[in-house]
């Protein structure tokens, strides 16, 4: 008589794997997007001691901060791009240099661990040290040593000044960051098939033709994916214009940030208007994310865009045409 054997189920096993994950996220992540997504809608903030609401009020705290937020907006997507314009060539320059092996560029492990130290930096660390270094315009250390070598004739006002304020959260943004993209960058380069580099090398490509035509649309998946987690990372800037201006975003608001904007409402307890504005980065970040990726990750055919109509509108008419036929 034979008997029938039962094989040994680890499914469950993976799911009591997965639990913990599930469970931070739900309590971490999900209930607190949920409840402020809720608060959105509700007039809810102190006054003094007294609590008011919460009163649901629909769409009245986004229509009232309609105003303020592109201001917002446009302050940080200008000092996100002053940092991330520099740090993505530089990262690309550095991490071709790092992977190509005909330059033989000798202690690489030094420069590589040189240009990622900043990024272990922490942010408001930084963003101190830079106050100290541009704030004081008469005996700030950075002034004294231009007035000395007579590069300048009389002290900068870095802080006081709207393009060497946003400047200045640029090339810290840049600093910090450019080395973790040509770590990221480095990886997607050595992950080209080398055989693609001798074939267009035995054609008689030159290096920059090669980098064009082959490094760039190759790794275009990295560049993609460092471009969007930048501008994530750019829509959330907060601590170093929050600490290099003490909060207050001078000069004339110029270098206050939408997370800034944010903090204020949540500092006074208005935590309605704070939930709309959170509500709204989101939308935005998801947004931007979705054109970002969709526009940058479709395939090029080397077609014009009235070849593409033409052609899809004979595929068009080649499916209808099919479909008479049936």
């Amino acid at each position: 008589m034979k008997t029938k054997s039962k094989g040994m189920s680890y499914a469950k096993w993976g799911y009591i794997f997965l639990a913990p994950f599930f469970i931070t996220f739900l309590i971490f992540q999900f209930w607190p997007l949920a409840t402020t997504i809720y608060y959105s809608f509700f007039e809810y903030f102190r006054s003094g001691l007294k609590v008011i609401g919460p009163n649901f009020v629909g769409l009245k705290n986004y229509i009232s901060m309609i105003k303020e937020v592109p201001k917002y907006f446009g302050n940080t997507m200008i000092m996100w791009l002053m940092g991330f314009v520099p740090q993505i060539i530089v990262s690309l320059v550095l991490a071709s240099w790092f992977t190509d092996l005909r330059l033989k560029l000798r202690f690489q492990g030094f420069f590589k661990t040189v240009i990622y130290m900043p990024n272990l930096i922490m942010a408001s660390a930084f963003a101190m040290l830079f106050f100290t270094l541009f704030s004081n315009a008469e005996t700030g250390p950075i002034n004294s040593i231009l007035l000395k070598l007579g590069i300048v004739s009389e002290p900068v006002r870095w802080l006081t000044n709207v393009w060497t304020a946003r400047g200045l959260v640029g090339l810290m943004n840049f600093l910090m960051w450019f080395g973790n993209t040509t770590i990221i960058l480095m990886a997607a380069i050595m992950g080209v098939d080398p055989g693609l580099y001798e074939a267009a090398q035995l054609d008689g490509a030159s290096s920059t033709t090669m980098f064009w035509r082959i490094t760039i649309p190759l790794i275009r998946p990295l560049l993609v994916y460092t471009l969007i987690t930048s501008l994530i990372g750019g829509l959330q800037m907060f601590d170093v214009p929050q600490v290099l201006t003490n909060g207050k975003g001078d000069p004339n608001g110029t270098t206050n940030t939408i997370i800034m904007y944010l903090n204020q409402h949540l500092y006074s307890k208005n935590y309605g208007t704070a939930g709309a504005i959170s509500v709204l980065m989101f939308l935005l970040c998801a947004v931007l994310c979705v054109i970002i990726y969709f526009t940058l990750t479709q395939e090029d055919d080397g077609l014009t865009r009235e070849q593409r109509k033409a052609e899809k509108a004979r595929i068009k008419a080649a499916k209808a045409a099919a479909k008479a036929q049936h």
